[in-house]
């Protein structure tokens, strides 16, 4: 397995672009599987090995799929669909698969989908899937190890206990094509659902309300083909806003939309960082030392949980006393571990960490336990004195593109080592 070699401690400047949302680009993929006729282009894809084994999963039930990684086009033509299983080899890589679930339920009247595989963080379940798509109709049972659905759905009232990204986008795909109107309540108010509500209205869907707790579907007959881009990977940008803060680097982000990371930005703010925004552009100067900061994460629009290695990476070496409450997945506290072998004073009780920030890492070995805490992890080599190795970076190729070779172009001196 490749490994990052890194040493420190650095300091990022420059100009770094994002590419398209990993988290947007994925479920839109596989909405494309709800166009019966024609071909549906999608840009700004990035060339991610999570977008790879979806490819392969949409070839697999019959669409014809072709990806140009270079200019990150990708064309789906899924009039010729064939198949409703979605198979195990492919879905235990990662969880985002489970979204060829509404399509093919939407479009064939049955899906048979293997229980999806990804990062471990604790309990992800797919049950808000299963009652939401038991809700409009369909008959669903689990039979060694896979998800069956049967039916044609009706619109109806849907609701959700705790706000769902993919339990939102999967129910959006079911529901455009359904006979009735659908309303969700306590839907995902995530940027990503956003983009594919745009996509599905692109296409001729009646999706009213992304981006709020509840939307409204009005189905349509079919969905046509469209050209649609992608929007900027928020989590990305956020990533390389803390590097510059954890370094006292500064570095302009482009390619993305500010207002999804307002409050990354304003606890960066509070920790002594100067930030300007722009249309599509962000640009962070960390202080000298960085301040100590309570964060909590939260459903959107609360503090993204896929940025809290990051930050609390930060705070490892901030001055004072900082307090990180961790309330999406009840596990996402492994890196924990690894930042105490960079020298990090971090004590967990209860799903709250509380970081007493040292004035310096030290290098030390490390291993990345998934994709974000990769990141953070390789943030806290940056900013440490001496040699690092970062282990398992494979996590990180699932989100980042080429993520050593931008980081040295910021000034980072990283290299990836071939196992």
């Amino acid at each position: 397995m490749d490994k990052f070699d890194i040493q420190g401690p650095n300091v990022l400047k420059g100009r770094v672009r994002v590419d398209g949302s990993k988290n947007a680009a994925l479920p839109i993929i596989c909405g494309a599987l709800l166009v019966d006729k024609g071909e549906t282009v999608i840009r700004n894809v990035p060339p991610l090995r999570d977008i790879y084994t979806l490819r392969e999963m949409l070839r697999s039930v019959g669409a014809a799929v072709e990806y140009d990684d270079k200019k990150q086009v990708m064309t789906i033509n899924a009039e010729a669909l064939d198949k409703t299983e979605a198979p195990y080899e492919l879905m235990k890589q990662m969880r985002g698969s489970f979204l060829v679930l509404g399509p093919l339920l939407a479009r064939m009247g049955e899906a048979r989908i293997s229980l999806p595989g990804g990062c471990s963080l604790g309990a992800r379940p797919v049950d808000y899937h299963i009652k939401a798509f038991a809700g409009l109709g369909a008959t669903i049972k689990q039979d060694a190890g896979f998800v069956i659905a049967r039916g044609k759905l009706k619109g109806t009232s849907i609701y959700f206990d705790k706000p769902s990204h993919t339990g939102t986008e999967n129910l959006l795909f079911g529901a455009v094509l359904a006979e009735g109107k659908t309303i969700i309540t306590n839907a995902a108010c995530d940027p990503e659902v956003v983009d594919v509500a745009n996509f599905l209205n692109a296409a001729g869907a009646k999706v009213h309300g992304a981006g709020t707790p509840n939307i409204t579907i009005e189905p349509v007959k079919r969905l046509k083909a469209v050209d649609y881009k992608v929007a900027g990977d928020r989590m990305v940008a956020g990533t390389y806003m803390i590097g510059a803060a954890m370094t006292g680097g500064k570095i302009e982000i482009v390619g993305v939309n500010p207002q999804e990371l307002t409050m990354p930005i304003h606890k960066l703010q509070e920790m002594g960082c100067k930030i300007d925004t722009a249309a599509k552009s962000i640009t962070v100067k960390g202080p000298k030392r960085l301040k100590a900061v309570n964060m909590t994460t939260f459903p959107y629009p609360g503090f993204p949980t896929d940025l809290q290695a990051c930050l609390m990476a930060a705070t490892c070496i901030a001055e004072g006393t900082s307090h990180v409450q961790e309330t999406v997945y009840v596990d996402r506290f492994s890196h924990t571990m690894e930042f105490r072998r960079l020298g990090a004073d971090i004590s967990v009780s209860a799903g709250e960490a509380v970081i007493n920030g040292v004035e310096q890492l030290q290098g030390a070995e490390v291993m990345a336990p998934d994709i974000r805490a990769g990141a953070g992890l390789v943030l806290a080599c940056l900013a440490a004195s001496g040699q690092s190795g970062v282990q398992r970076v494979y996590h990180l190729d699932r989100a980042y593109h080429r993520f050593e070779e931008r980081l040295s172009s910021l000034g980072a001196d990283i290299k990836r080592v071939k196992a």
